[in-house]
């Protein structure tokens, strides 16, 4: 059985590193040192931190990244699914299948035969609760 790894985005680390990306990539911009070769470095160093922020749902097989307006859910593929919560209708737990309904009536499945009973519980509870926090 396969475990989800599950990122709510409010880890400081990540964040950050993400805004000291950005002073890096300002730096080399407005080159605040007088080293062309130097500012150039300081940018491609931004930029790596960029990249490094933005592939982490790549370095898990099953990756679940959420804040209060959406969720991507990546589950036994490559490509995930983004979801926004006001959209959603209504979700339902069917043994190995997680079916999600959108408002324009559009279904979304995962299969999740091979994942932990407890991580399917927990991606079913924060659909469920951040859903109703959105409809409210």
């Amino acid at each position: 059985m396969k475990k989800i790894h599950f990122d709510n985005m409010k880890s400081w680390i990540w964040i950050s590193i993400l805004i000291l990306s950005l002073v890096f990539i300002f730096n080399g911009i407005f080159e605040l040192f007088e080293n062309p070769k130097l500012n150039k470095r300081i940018t491609a160093v931004g930029f790596f931190l960029q990249v490094l922020y933005y592939s982490k749902m790549f370095w898990y097989k099953n990756y679940v990244q959420w804040n209060k307006k959406g969720a991507n859910i990546r589950v036994n593929s490559f490509w995930g699914k983004s979801l926004s919560f006001d959209q959603i209708k209504k979700t339902e737990l069917n043994e190995e299948k997680l079916i999600i309904t959108k408002d324009n009536g559009k279904i979304i499945e995962f299969d999740l035969s091979e994942i932990v009973e407890s991580d399917t519980q927990k991606l079913n509870e924060i659909i469920i609760k951040n859903t109703i926090a959105n409809n409210v």
